[in-house]
């Protein structure tokens, strides 16, 4: 991972439906459930990066 080093945690939290949402700090970054679709890697990696 890019930025394991500068992470102070990273927890997964199961769920149903085919949800799958990226929340930074308590603000909600990405949802699949909004977009209906995947997020690309690239993007999501870059989205952590600029909140580091």
């Amino acid at each position: 991972m890019q930025y394991k080093q500068r992470l102070e945690g990273l927890e997964l939290q199961p769920s149903t439906g085919g949800c799958f949402e990226l929340t930074i700090d308590g603000e909600l970054v990405y949802s699949k459930l909004q977009t209906g679709q995947f997020p690309d890697e690239e993007d999501m990696v870059t989205a952590v990066g600029a909140r580091l």
